[in-house]
C-alpha cells in the first residue's frame, strides 16, 4: 500500500477562481490516414488557430501556452511556441511544452490552472498533440556515436578510420509500442489487469459501442460545432462509428492478452492510434469578462499519481484509482458528488477496472488506505458525450478533448437544470501514472 499525506485544499487560502472557457480541437484521425503527411506543429498550430479565431484572439497576447507531445521529433524541440508563432496569437505569447505521456493535455491545464489561480497568469491555453503517422525513427547508437566521434576526431587519419566503420554502423532505431521497463505495451498490461479482475468481454464491448453512439448522437445535435475546426477535409473524427453494436464488435477476435488465455481486448474495445491535437481555454474572470468570453465552468483542482507496476501489485494504467481518493478528500467530497464522469477510454477494460477498483472494499483498504469502498457510480452520467474509444486518442492530446468537452456538458446541465453542477475527470498514462481533475459550473 502507498501512502502520503493528504493536503488540505488551499481554495480557501486567497486563490482566485479559474475559469474555463471553452477550446479547440482538429477531428482526430486514425493513424496512417487523413493526416498522415501533417507533422506535430501543423496540427497544434490548427487546434490554436482554430481558438483564436473561435475566441476572436488575433494579435492578443495570452499569459502561456503550455502543451506538449509524447512522440516528438527533433524538430520539436521548441514545438509549443513553434505552434504559437504560425498562429493568430501576438508573438509575445510565451509557450512552453510539457509531457506526461498520455496525462500531458490535462496537466497542461492543471498547470495553467494553478498559474492563473495564484495570479501569475490572466489568460492560458492547455492542450497537446500526438502523430503516430509521422513518429520519430532515428540513427542507430552505433551510427550516432561513430558520427560524433568523427566530428569529434582531432586529424583525418582517425577520421578516415572512423568513417571505415560507417557500413557496420548504419542502422535506425524504429519508436516501439512498450514500456521501457517491461517491454510490454499499454494493451498487454491492460491485458493483464482485465484477467486480474475478471473484467468481462461483453463488459468491454457494450462499454465501446455505447461510447460511439453517444459521440455520434453528440456529433449529430450540434453538440461539437463549437469544439471542434476542420482540418485536411476531415469534420468529424474518422474513427467514430456510428452503427457501432455489441453485436458486431462480438465478431471481433483478441488482440491484447492472447498468450495468457482467456483473452477479452479486441480493436473493438480498446483505442486505435490516432493522429489529432487539442487546447482549452482556461483563464481568471476578470479576464474573461474583459474580453466578453462566456465562463462555461471552473477548474477547481486536480491531482496526480504514481503506481509501482514493475515490482508491485499495481496495474500500470491504474494510477487514477490512487489519485482520485486524494482529490477527493481534499476537496471534502465522495465519488458520489459528480453529475459527470469522464474516464479517459485508453481500453474500455481499464475504465471498467476502475470503477470495480473503488467498488472494491479489499482494493480501497489495501490499496488505497481507505475505511471504506470509495462506491459505484451512476454510470448513466460517465462518457455522456462519448470518449476515446470514439474519437480516438492521440496521446497528449486527450486531455484538452475532455477539459473543454467537460465544461460545455455542465454549462448545459446548469442551463438546464439552473443548479449547480460538477464533473470528474480521470486520465491513466503510460508510465504507471494517472492524472484527474474537478470541474464545476
Amino acid at each position: 500500500m502507498a501512502t502520503s499525506s493528504t493536503r488540505k485544499s488551499t481554495a480557501s487560502q486567497g486563490r482566485r477562481r479559474v475559469a474555463v472557457l471553452g477550446g479547440n480541437r482538429i477531428p482526430f484521425a486514425r493513424s496512417d490516414g487523413a493526416y498522415a503527411n501533417a507533422s506535430n506543429q501543423d496540427m497544434l498550430t490548427a487546434a490554436i488557430t482554430g481558438a483564436a479565431d473561435r475566441f476572436n484572439l488575433k494579435g492578443e497576447r495570452l499569459d502561456a501556452v503550455i502543451a506538449g507531445a509524447v512522440l516528438k521529433l527533433s524538430r520539436d524541440f521548441n514545438l509549443t511556441r513553434e505552434s504559437v508563432l504560425g498562429s493568430p496569437l501576438s508573438p509575445y505569447t510565451q509557450a512552453f511544452d510539457l509531457q506526461q505521456a498520455c496525462g500531458t493535455g490535462l496537466q497542461a491545464a492543471i498547470v495553467g490552472a494553478d498559474g492563473i489561480a495564484l495570479g501569475r497568469y490572466e489568460s492560458v491555453l492547455a492542450g497537446g498533440v500526438d502523430t503516430t503517422s509521422d513518429a520519430p525513427i532515428n540513427f542507430g547508437d552505433d551510427l550516432r556515436h561513430t558520427l560524433l566521434a568523427i566530428r569529434r576526431a582531432k586529424d583525418n587519419v582517425t577520421r578516415l578510420k572512423l568513417l571505415g566503420k560507417l557500413p557496420a554502423a548504419l542502422g535506425v532505431d524504429i519508436p516501439q509500442n512498450g514500456e521501457p521497463r517491461t517491454g510490454l505495451s499499454m494493451g498487454e498490461h491492460a491485458a493483464i489487469t482485465a484477467k486480474k479482475m475478471a473484467v468481462k468481454r461483453t463488459e468491454q464491448d457494450a462499454l465501446a459501442a455505447a461510447s460511439h453512439q453517444k459521440m455520434a448522437a453528440a456529433y449529430d445535435r450540434g453538440f461539437f460545432d463549437d469544439l471542434i475546426s476542420p482540418f485536411l477535409g476531415l469534420y468529424r473524427d474518422d474513427n467514430l462509428r456510428p452503427k457501432s453494436s455489441v453485436e458486431k464488435l462480438a465478431t471481433l477476435k483478441p488482440v491484447f492478452g492472447v498468450k495468457h488465455g482467456d483473452a477479452t481486448m479486441t480493436a473493438g474495445n480498446s483505442t486505435p492510434l490516432t493522429d489529432g491535437a487539442s487546447v482549452a481555454l482556461l483563464s481568471s474572470e476578470e479576464w474573461a469578462a474583459e474580453h466578453n468570453i462566456p465562463v462555461l465552468a471552473y477548474f477547481v483542482d486536480g491531482e496526480t499519481a504514481a503506481v509501482d507496476y514493475i515490482n508491485g501489485p499495481d496495474g500500470l494504467l491504474m494510477a487514477p484509482t490512487y489519485a482520485v481518493p486524494r482529490l477527493l478528500a481534499r476537496n471534502g467530497l465522495t465519488l458520489q458528488d459528480f453529475d459527470f464522469y469522464e474516464i479517459h477510454e485508453a481500453f474500455a477494460s481499464v475504465v471498467l477496472a476502475t470503477l470495480q477498483a473503488w467498488e472494491s472494499a479489499d482494493y480501497c483498504k489495501e490499496r488505497l488506505g481507505l475505511d471504506a469502498p470509495l462506491g459505484a457510480i451512476d454510470r448513466s452520467k460517465l462518457n455522456v458525450n462519448g470518449s476515446s474509444l470514439a474519437a480516438g486518442h492521440p496521446f497528449a492530446a486527450t486531455g484538452g478533448r475532455i477539459v473543454a468537452q467537460l465544461a460545455k456538458q455542465l454549462a448545459e446541465k446548469k442551463a438546464e437544470t439552473g443548479k449547480p453542477v460538477r464533473g470528474l475527470i480521470s486520465v491513466c498514462a503510460a508510465g504507471g501514472q494517472g492524472v484527474t481533475a474537478i470541474l464545476e459550473a
